[in-house]
């Protein structure tokens, strides 16, 4: 039997599955190129060793995306080679093949702010947002040499596809032996097909392969973003649930030694001063001089004189932490002290449900609860999350009413609103409780005109307008310290995650995540600085901590102003793991096993000490699993409040 008749069909297939392969690594190189000062990839050497490791990753996803154009290449149907059945598959080809390769486009720029490949998570990012097509022009006109690399490779691919064509042919074969063969040839291929998308192991014991695989290819936790295409990361987790319970046999007494997700604290008397919470927007803590001066950075400048100053008076912690990388992350991190690692929280089916939080808490009380968010009614998912919480009151841009103080791209200037927050606040019942989510330290990098020239330019984009928002903060407190409120209120300043980074020590794997937090009372209360390890699900209950709340409540973070039994701790999610801070270690945790150990200053994660586990090292694993094993079962069996 002639096996081989359709050779040239096969041939063909193959060439235009190549320069998929081919262009898939100039992808990764321009990835490369365009992220060369965050990857940790120092040689060409180790790049086309991360590249070679890279072919798995590869090659699933162009299976998965090639997939209707392979099957309708090979199907037995004598017309495959004319001209018109050629046309149908160069469309299907290119439509499906551009679709998938221009995720890693959007990698070239995005990866720097969220130090991670994208995945269908960041759907959660755009899903709310009212003004997507300004959005999408407003990145062309900001990132044009990223779409115009795209057109010219994207050219460059269709020129060399068209370069080897198909020539019609005849089959010779009787019409039972040509389907005969063809099927042979069709299972050959699929097997194939099945065996690609499993990372090359046709063991029916083993997984396909997913994103942590890529972390089994190096030494530093940086490089598996390198050897990991987007294509493959959106594809693996479209359709996944990674808000599902785990059983790691950690017992419930266990969970409440290391974690203690029930805070009943009475080392205070009751109070009821006013809170307002501000969550900045990409604030990291590596612009603001005051939690920078033991980190012994060579002419570092700082671009936050007022924060620098307020921390003079304030409880400061320069060893903080966000538990996501996300806005929407910080937010129920911050004021429900739920952390959202893989996926936002707050976009899962799990989110409408009773949740206790400080808004719960605050409403119990007789507080009246506001939440200000300068951008579009509804951005960010904002709104939605701020009435599942049981805000009051939602303050947005429809609420402010002057567009002429619209940035253009995200909200009003938070200088303007800062101040509009602040006549609002005047004219409330005490006590109160705000929160504030600021909006103009972000991309595209832009302050007011009228103060070009006021606030240094800086090394990165981010230092002007984190200047600017220093400044709205300045002119938000000299107002509000004239007001009859000012002297009762507890302020929090934190951020929702940080953005351009400029010194070396925060391109680090675990500084990714460093966050300022800070409590400023005007009395001098809270005053000083604690280098112990601290994260935004800490703010929720250190504030139950200092008003004196007493009654029993959920949270899975510690006070930071008494010693409630949990040692301090972090953590959070980045790319494929999980990281838990504690004591002396660095624990990563892949989900399913430990995938190694590291000194607590080893932020970049160099020097993997699993080898030689001790007791401590034990002790951070347990704590990591503990807190995972009981955070997925109270959310899921909607568990997350005390009250019924």
């Amino acid at each position: 039997m002639k096996l081989f008749f359709r050779k040239q069909e096969y041939i063909v297939l193959l060439y235009r599955l190549f320069l998929a392969y081919l262009f898939y690594f100039i992808a990764r190189f321009l990835f490369f190129l365009y992220n060369y000062d965050v990857l940790e990839v120092h040689s060409l050497g180790e790049f086309f060793k991360l590249s070679f490791y890279g072919l798995a990753f590869d090659t699933a996803a162009i299976l998965y995306v090639n997939s209707l154009f392979i099957v309708l290449s090979i199907l037995p149907l004598r017309s495959t080679t004319s001209s018109g059945y050629q046309k149908l598959l160069f469309y299907v080809y290119f439509i499906t093949n551009l679709v998938g390769y221009a995720f890693n486009y959007v990698d070239f720029i995005y990866y720097k702010f969220n130090f991670a490949r994208t995945t269908l998570s960041v759907l959660e990012v755009v899903e709310n947002e009212a003004n997507k097509t300004a959005m999408f022009f407003r990145f062309m006109v900001s990132y044009w040499h990223v779409y115009l690399l795209f057109l010219l490779v994207s050219l460059l691919w269709i020129y060399l596809y068209k370069r080897v064509k198909l020539q019609p042919m005849a089959h010779p074969l009787s019409t039972k032996t040509y389907y005969l063969s063809s099927l042979i040839g069709f299972i050959i291929v699929g097997v194939l097909i099945v065996g690609g998308i499993r990372g090359g192991d046709f063991k029916k014991s083993t997984r396909p392969i997913n994103l942590v695989d890529a972390s089994k290819h190096v030494k530093k936790m940086e490089q598996a973003d390198l050897v990991l295409n987007t294509t493959f990361a959106f594809i693996r987790t479209f359709g996944t649930k990674s808000f599902k319970k785990v059983d790691y046999k950690i017992t419930d007494e266990e969970i409440e030694f290391y974690i203690k997700p029930i805070k009943h604290y009475t080392n205070n008397d009751p109070t009821k001063p006013n809170i307002v919470v501000i969550i900045t927007e990409s604030m990291g803590r590596e612009y603001i001089g005051a939690f920078n001066k033991d980190m012994d950075i060579d002419n570092y400048v700082s671009y936050t004189p007022f924060l620098d100053s307020l921390a003079q008076h304030s409880l400061i912690f320069p060893n903080a932490f966000a538990n996501g990388s996300k806005s929407i992350h910080g937010m129920s991190s911050v004021l429900a002290g739920i952390p959202s690692f893989l996926d936002a929280f707050t976009s899962s089916s799990y989110a409408n449900q009773k949740i206790q939080s400080l808004v719960s808490v605050f409403n119990e009380m007789d507080y009246d609860t506001s939440f200000f968010h300068g951008a579009p009614n509804g951005s960010m998912g904002f709104l939605g999350f701020s009435n599942i919480l049981g805000f009051d009151h939602y303050y947005g841009m429809e609420e402010y009413g002057n567009d002429d103080d619209f940035d253009g791209s995200w909200g009003i200037w938070d200088e303007p609103f800062l101040q509009y927050m602040k006549s609002t606040l005047d004219q409330k019942q005490q006590p109160f409780f705000s929160t504030v989510f600021t909006v103009t330290s972000h991309e595209p990098f832009v302050i007011p005109k009228k103060y070009d020239g006021k606030f240094p330019k800086g090394d990165v984009q981010m230092h002007e307008p984190v200047g600017y928002t220093d400044y709205a903060f300045k002119r938000f407190f000299e107002a509000a310290k004239k007001e009859p409120w000012f002297d009762n209120t507890i302020f929090v300043i934190t951020a929702d995650h940080p953005n351009q980074v400029y010194y070396d020590v925060y391109n680090k794997t675990i500084n990714r995540r460093a966050v300022p937090i800070l409590f400023y009372k005007s009395d001098g209360s809270l005053v000083g600085t604690k280098n112990e390890l601290a994260q935004q699900i800490d703010i929720y209950p250190t504030l139950m901590d200092i008003i004196g709340y007493d009654k029993p409540f959920r949270s899975w973070g510690r006070s930071l102003v008494s010693d409630d039994g949990v040692e301090p701790f972090a953590i959070n999610h980045n790319a494929s793991q999980y990281y838990m801070l504690r004591g002396n270690y660095i624990c990563a945790f892949d989900g399913k096993q430990t995938t190694g150990f590291y000194d607590i200053n080893d932020k970049s994660l160099e020097h993997n000490l699993i080898a030689n586990k001790t007791s401590e090292m034990e002790a951070a694993e347990t704590a990591c699993k503990a807190f995972l094993q009981d955070y997925f079962e109270r959310i899921v069996d909607k568990k997350l409040s005390l009250n019924k």
